[in-house]
């Protein structure tokens, strides 16, 4: 089994972990995959309209999308980006889910609705985030995903009591006042804490897009 190493863990797409999904029996490398991306797609999925059950299951019909296809997988930033293509089979999926419980809706009218009505009413229904908006819902979870693979990054090379001063100052937002209290700390130690973990923080953010960019992803 292929060596993965720290630095290679945490970045979200790279060539080299599309490369590796091409065997499909490279466990370690699926891996990787699921755990960057499955919050990325459940929180398109929440944040669409779907209930936490329709997101995991979108998250499973994605990413059995992508084992279909990746075993041919051959990165061409002619035809478009990794992120673009994983973006238009997750609004396949939601758009598929959407004339599904349409259809339901229509088997299910009560007697005497007319086909029009229901459809009317059920597409009103729809959360505006599921039709127009998903370039912004998708935006947004993409630089969230991208945060939370950032601050992973920082929190296996920062000290314990450090990563903890700065998740309750800065993430939690918790008055410094009961940080000193609950930790033992003064002041001078919560501000130092949360300068070197954010500068960490930002440092990393700044590399991963880098490596993005470079890889056309």
């Amino acid at each position: 089994m292929n060596e993965v190493s720290e630095d290679e863990r945490f970045l979200p797409t790279r060539q080299s972990l599309l490369s590796r999904l091409r065997n499909l029996g490279d466990q370690a490398g699926w891996q990787d995959f699921f755990e960057t991306y499955w919050r990325l797609i459940y929180g398109v999925g929440r944040k669409s309209g779907l209930s936490d059950a329709e997101a995991q299951d979108l998250v499973q019909e994605t990413m059995l999308v992508v084992v279909r296809h990746m075993p041919e997988f051959r990165y061409d930033p002619a035809k478009g980006s990794f992120k673009g293509w994983l973006h238009s089979v997750i609004r396949s999926r939601l758009g598929e889910h959407w004339r599904k419980a349409n259809a339901s809706a229509r088997i299910n009218a009560p007697a005497g609705e007319t086909d029009s009505r229901i459809g009317t009413d059920f597409l009103n229904s729809i959360p505006a985030e599921a039709t127009g908006g998903l370039d912004e819902v998708w935006q947004a979870e993409w630089e969230q995903n991208l945060l939370e693979n950032a601050l992973r990054k920082v929190k296996s090379e920062t000290s314990p009591k450090q990563y903890l001063i700065f998740s309750m100052a800065v993430l939690k937002e918790v008055p410094l006042r009961i940080i000193a209290e609950k930790l033992d700390v003064n002041y001078a130690q919560i501000y130092l804490a949360k300068h070197r973990v954010g500068k960490a923080v930002r440092t990393e953010l700044l590399r991963l897009n880098q490596q993005n960019d470079k890889a056309g992803i």
